[in-house]
Order: structure tokens, then sequence, then C-alpha cells
């Protein structure tokens, strides 16, 4: 029973990892989003079959990639002939013939040659809602599962549901093809992608649900995205500013957790820990973004106020009045309750707990904050940074009945726990 257990974590963490690239490769042999998501399912339950019974292989994921292209060929088989295929696929197929006619699936590329951007492209593309975009391609590319992206969408599940299915029909309906845009387009298809990827990142930086505090699988693959759309897009601020941000927040990412993977909040972390070369390559993003002849951005701004912790060699250190400012900015050019939520925080600390209150108060009625585990969290912070225990307390058990992280809920329960006992 032990080892039927161990195989089946194993194939779940796996596919974790792996089901995005898997996506990401039938969907450039087969032309279709919706028909790559099923055939990477089908994979699965293939996995599920025989890994328990033959073991896990070697190279697991190299095994999914394997048996999921066979079964993708097999289905370009059945739907035409080569040559008719060809015309469905688009210009950048070479018509190598192998010997029983089908595709050379290792053939198909293009100007920048990535799967994995080919399809946040595609999932991101102009005739999908900006909601359906994010939700598509955070399931696609992020793992996500549809109450994951709702939480991550602070909107009802059913309602992620149908954008998905939605969306996956659209894109067929309307036979988008699956490439990266033409550079004349990159700008105008740059901003959904961005929103994308970073809330990738957020998924992997502070998990959603799970046992998991930090998920770095996804960050990394946040930052991998967004080091190669820098590297196609050098001179757009924003995609500068977003690859700053992600990596001065993954340099963090050491610190955030203990050696028995409990969470630990940035004002208890060891700064030691923070990973220097992140940091020095956010600087350099950050820096190449200010000598561009062009405006900041929300990605550009939010970027500064990872930087003003950057620099900071402690919580103290943190040049608290700046950062608040900065999220005055942020709010103008991206007006959020969010936004507003960590312009309290901010501002508590750079005016007193008493001035952040006044902030996190005006939030509680806000629809969009229905839910959202943070509102709770931070007022009870405020509330116990000004001796108001019992007020605190209340808020703490809300946040921790809250979230569906088992470690974020540890800590709300340790700070209830503390406020309980007097100590705050």
């Amino acid at each position: 029973m032990r080892d039927y257990e161990a195989t089946h974590a194993a194939i779940e963490a796996v596919w974790r990892i792996e089901s995005p690239r898997l996506i990401a490769a039938l969907a450039r042999i087969t032309g279709d989003i919706g028909a790559a998501e099923e055939l990477a399912q089908d994979t699965l339950v293939i996995a599920l079959e025989q890994w328990p019974v033959q073991g896990v292989p070697d190279g697991p994921g190299a095994w999914l990639m394997a048996t999921a292209k066979h079964r993708a060929v097999d289905l370009v088989r059945r739907r035409a002939r080569y040559d008719q295929k060809l015309q469905e696929v688009g210009r950048d197929m070479q018509a190598q013939a192998q010997a029983f006619g089908e595709p050379d699936v290792d053939e198909m590329d293009d100007h920048i040659g990535d799967d994995l951007l080919r399809l946040i492209f595609t999932a991101c593309h102009p005739v999908l809602s900006a909601e359906a975009r994010a939700a598509l391609t955070l399931r696609l590319l992020g793992g996500l599962t549809t109450h994951e992206i709702a939480r991550a969408f602070l909107v009802a599940e059913p309602t992620i549901a149908q954008r998905i299915v939605r969306a996956k029909r659209t894109l067929a309906d309307r036979k988008i093809p699956f490439e990266i845009p033409a550079p004349g387009e990159l700008t105008g298809r740059a901003a959904s992608v961005l929103d994308v990827i970073y809330l990738i990142f957020n998924e992997g930086y502070a998990a959603t649900a799970g046992q998991d505090w930090i998920r770095p699988e996804l960050c990394a693959e946040a930052l991998r995205l967004g080091r190669v759309l820098a590297g196609l897009m050098p001179r757009t601020i924003e995609v500068l500013g977003l690859v700053a941000l992600m990596e001065l927040q993954a340099s963090r990412i050491p610190a955030r957790t203990s050696q028995a993977g409990g969470p630990i909040l940035l004002t208890d972390q060891d700064r030691r820990r923070w990973d220097r070369l992140l940091i020095r390559r956010g600087f350099a993003a950050l820096e190449r973004a200010g000598q561009l002849d062009a405006a900041p951005g929300p990605y550009a701004v939010q970027a500064e106020i990872a930087a003003c912790h950057a620099r900071a060699a402690s919580v103290e250190d943190t040049d608290w009045e700046r950062v608040a400012a900065l999220y005055v900015v942020l709010a103008h050019l991206a007006p959020s309750p969010v936004v507003e939520l960590n312009r309290a925080v901010a501002v508590g600390m750079a005016y007193g707990p008493a001035r952040g209150l006044e902030i996190a108060d005006t939030l509680t009625g806000q629809p969009a904050l229905d839910g959202y585990v943070q509102l709770p969290a931070v007022r009870g912070h405020l509330l116990a940074e000004l001796g108001r225990l019992d007020e605190a307390r209340a808020e703490f058990i809300r946040a921790a009945a809250q979230t569906s992280n088992e470690r974020e809920r540890s800590i709300f329960e340790a700070r209830a726990a503390a406020c309980r006992e007097g100590s705050g």
C-alpha cells in the first residue's frame, strides 16, 4: 500500500511540473489547445495505470512527453493526410515526411522556438476577454485547478470554469494558429501576457492552496517566460519592470521557509539568505527600464517597491515612506482594493499602525475583497500593534478560516494564540 501511495504521489508531483510542457508541445503538434489538454490528460491516465505496476520510469518527464507525442501523432494521422495537416498547422511547419508520413514534431518551429511562450501568446489571444486569457493560461501553463484560479481572481469557481471552457471553444472555432505574433504585433499583445506571467509567479510565490507555502517551480517557470519575453521585447518598459519585480521577489524564496517547510514572513526573514544573484539581476532589469524614454507602468512601480526592500538590511532600515508613496502612484496607475490594502501596511510601518488601520477599515465593505484572506490578516496585524488583542485575535481566526493553504493557516493560528496569551 505504501509503495502504491508513493507511486501516486510521484505521479502527481511529476504531472504538476510537466503538464504545461506537455500541453504546449501537444498544441504545437495538433494546433488545437483543447485537444492538447485532452491528450495530456490521457497520458496521465496511462501513467496512473502503468506506473504502479511497472514502477516509475527513470525519466518520468521524458516518458510522459514521449507517450503524449505518440498519441498526438496518432491523432494527426486520424484527422487527415499529411499534406492536409500541413495546411492546418501553418507556414512554419517543415515538409519533411517520415516513414509513415506523419509530421516531424521536432521540426515545427518559429522565430522564438519556445513551445511554452507560444502557448501563452495563443492563450492570451485578443479574441478572448482579458479574464479568459488569464484563466486559460493559468490552467494550461500553471497547472492550477479551477478552484485555485478562482481564488487568484477573487471570483466564483463556476465563473472560472465557464471562462476556461468558452475560451478553448473560441480558440478552436476561430481557428487561432498556435504561434508567437509577428514582431509588429507583439507590443499590443504583451500586456495581457505580462498579467498572466505575474499571476503564475504569484501562485508559486504564495500558493493559494495545499500544504506548501511556496511552489518554486511555478516561480521559475514565470521567471523563464519573463526573461524570454524581455529578450524578445528589450525596449518595453513594462516587460523589464515585470522581470525586475519577479527577480527581486524570487530572491527572497530561500528565506521564506524554515528547514521544516514552515513559512517565514518578510519581517522575520534572515536577509543574508536572500539570493544576491537574483537581486543583481533585478536591479539590472530595473536600471535598463529606467534608461528607456517611457513612463513607468504598474510593474515598473512594483519593481521599485521591491527594490526598496532589497536595498534595506532590515525591516527597520526600509524606506517605508518611499514605499507608501510608491503605492499611491501604483493606485493611480492600477486602482485596486488590493493595492490599497498593501498601502495600508506601508503606511502603518511609516506613520504608525493607527494610520494604516484607517485605510484598512475603509476596505472591509469592498465586494472584491470578500473572502480575501489578507484583509483580516492585515487588520489583525495592525490591531495587535495597537494593543487591541481581542479584536486582533478575531481577525486572525477569520483569516485562518478563509485560507486554503495549510502553511498560511498555521501562521494565522499562531498569531491568534499569541493574542490570546497577550503577546500579540
